[in-house]
C-alpha cells in the first residue's frame, strides 16, 4: 500500500535551541516519502541560542499544506508568546495538521495560543510547571499524547518524541528502522539526565543556576496567560499556580 507524501512543518525562530529542532528534522526527513519544511518570517538566516545560523525554507505566507507542525523550544520562545503573527500562524495550522506538536518549552508557545486548554502536556522540566498557568495539565514524561497533540520534555528528548510520532503516522516497524538507521542507541556516561535521577544535590545547583532565567520565562507565560483571558473571557487555568 503506497503512502501520500507527508508535509511535516518545523517552527524556525531566534534564540531557538538547535537541537529541539535538528533532533527531530533528522528523524523526519528519513521518514518514507516526507517533505519537511522548516517555517520562519523570512527566508534569512536564523541564528539559535548557541549561535547556528538556520536556513527558513519557506516562510509563514508561502508554506504549503502540513500534516504535521512542530514548535521547538528555546530562549526565543519567550518573543514568541507575544508576537501576534507567529501565534496566528499556528493557529490558522492546527485548522489543519493531523498532529500539533512541539519540544521542549514550544509547548508554551501553543499554549500562549490557547492551544493547551484542558489537554496534557510536557516540555522542559525546569518551566514544566508554567503549563498550567496556560490551561494545560503538565506531564512529567519524555513524549506525552493527548488526542492529536503530541508534546516531548527538554532538548535531546526530541529524537525520542519524532519517532512517536513516526510511528503515529506510519508504524512502529518504520520507526524502529529509522532509530537503527540513525544508530540512537543511548548510552550516556552519567545517570543524571531528568531530576528523577539526578542527585539531590545536581538538581538543586542546577536549578540555582536557572533561576534568573525561568523568573524571566515565568514573567512571560503570565502575561501570554493574560492575554488569554483577555482574548477569550475566561483565565487559561481555574488551577492555582504551584511553580
Amino acid at each position: 500500500m503506497s503512502i501520500p507524501p507527508l508535509s511535516i512543518g518545523l517552527l524556525l525562530f531566534p534564540a531557538l535551541t538547535q537541537l529541539d529542532l535538528t533532533g527531530p528534522f533528522e528523524v523526519f526527513s528519513r521518514a518514507p516519502g516526507a517533505q519537511v519544511h522548516l517555517i520562519w518570517k523570512t527566508l534569512e538566516p536564523v541564528i539559535s541560542d548557541r549561535g547556528m545560523a538556520i536556513l527558513p525554507s519557506t516562510t509563514f505566507q508561502a508554506c504549503p499544506k502540513l500534516d504535521v507542525l512542530c514548535v521547538p523550544g528555546g530562549p526565543g520562545q519567550m518573543a514568541l508568546m507575544e508576537d501576534s503573527d507567529t501565534l496566528a500562524f499556528i493557529r490558522r495550522k492546527n485548522e489543519e495538521v493531523s498532529l500539533l506538536t512541539s519540544v521542549c518549552t514550544g509547548s508554551l508557545v501553543l499554549g500562549a495560543a490557547g492551544l493547551l486548554q484542558g489537554r496534557r502536556a510536557t516540555c522542559h522540566w525546569g518551566s514544566l510547571s508554567q503549563l498550567a498557568l496556560l490551561g494545560a495539565e503538565p506531564v512529567s514524561e519524555r513524549v506525552v499524547r493527548d488526542g492529536n497533540l503530541i508534546t516531548g520534555a527538554g532538548v535531546t528528548s526530541g529524537i525520542d518524541f519524532a519517532l512517536s510520532v513516526i510511528a503515529a503516522l506510519y508504524d512502529d516497524e518504520t520507526a524502529q528502522a529509522i532509530q537503527l538507521h540513525m544508530e540512537y542507541d543511548p548510552a550516556p556516561p552519567f545517570v543524571c539526565g531528568s531530576p528523577r535521577v539526578a542527585s539531590a544535590e545536581l538538581v538543586s545547583k542546577a536549578s540555582a543556576q536557572a533561576a534568573p532565567f525561568i523568573a524571566k520565562r515565568l514573567e512571560a507565560t503570565r502575561q501570554a496567560a493574560s492575554r488569554l483571558y483577555s482574548e477569550t473571557g475566561k483565565p487559561a487555568s481555574n488551577k492555582p499556580f504551584t511553580g
